[in-house]
């Protein structure tokens, strides 16, 4: 093997398990809520499946429903969870705790830009995109560096998750999202001092035959395309 891949870390990143408010396609951003039934399940899964693995350390966010997903890894694989403000979710500001019909019928204007990923678009109270992507990659980064060599859990949210898969994949934030986040997902990348790479992306094996496919999160719903007049 070479130098530069005994130096790279092996990050698992996780989306945290399934909430009511994912069912019901309701922001969540940072306020705290937690794993519903099928949440937990999938939780149980997802540490029973990654009992057989060695980690350096165990990241989360302090969010409850990551820190709730990062305490069934905690519980299959002796690490403690090392809380971490950085992998919270995008703080939505005025949009938290509404659906995106809600969100699309009292703030069209500011529902088109979100819609649009419109990176210098943030709610009132909230962060822009820009500002959100700079930080949790920036969190994660300075977490990976720290291991060399090593692999790391990090269980976060799916914009984080979204913002990791772009570094790696380079693709630029206002590109319409074509790839899975679902809940309770295993994703794997490796970080080195030139950036990211993608391993593996959105496996859920673990939660075969119970898991709702890419349950709703804070990720906008994608612009419907537009048909020619008739």
């Amino acid at each position: 093997m070479e130098a530069a891949d005994q130096q790279a870390t092996r990050v698992i990143a996780i989306r945290h398990g399934e909430t009511a408010w994912n069912v019901d396609n309701r922001i969540q951003g940072q306020l705290d809520v937690p794993l519903n039934a099928v949440g937990r399940e999938q939780a149980r899964r997802l540490g029973d499946v990654l009992a057989g693995e060695t980690f350096a350390a165990l990241y989360a966010s302090d969010l409850v429903r990551a820190h709730e997903t990062a305490v069934a890894v905690a519980r299959t694989t002796g690490l403690a969870i090392v809380p971490e403000i950085g992998l919270r979710e995008r703080g939505f500001g005025i949009f938290e705790g509404m659906t995106f019909k809600d969100i699309e019928t009292r703030w069209p204007a500011e529902s088109a830009r979100w819609r649009r990923r419109d990176p210098g678009f943030g709610p009132d109270g909230g962060e822009t995109l820009c500002d959100f992507y700079a930080r949790s990659v920036a969190c994660a980064t300075r977490l990976a560096a720290a291991h060399p060599g090593e692999a790391i859990v990090l269980v976060a949210h799916g914009g984080v998750l979204d913002c990791l898969y772009r570094a790696a994949a380079r693709v630029p934030l206002d590109a319409p999202r074509s790839w899975q986040l679902g809940n309770a997902s295993i994703n794997r990348l490796l970080y080195s001092p030139q950036g990211y790479t993608l391993v593996g992306w959105s496996d859920t094996h673990h939660l075969d035959g119970m898991v709702r496919p890419d349950a709703g999160g804070d990720s906008p719903p994608p612009i419907a395309p537009r048909r020619a007049a008739v």
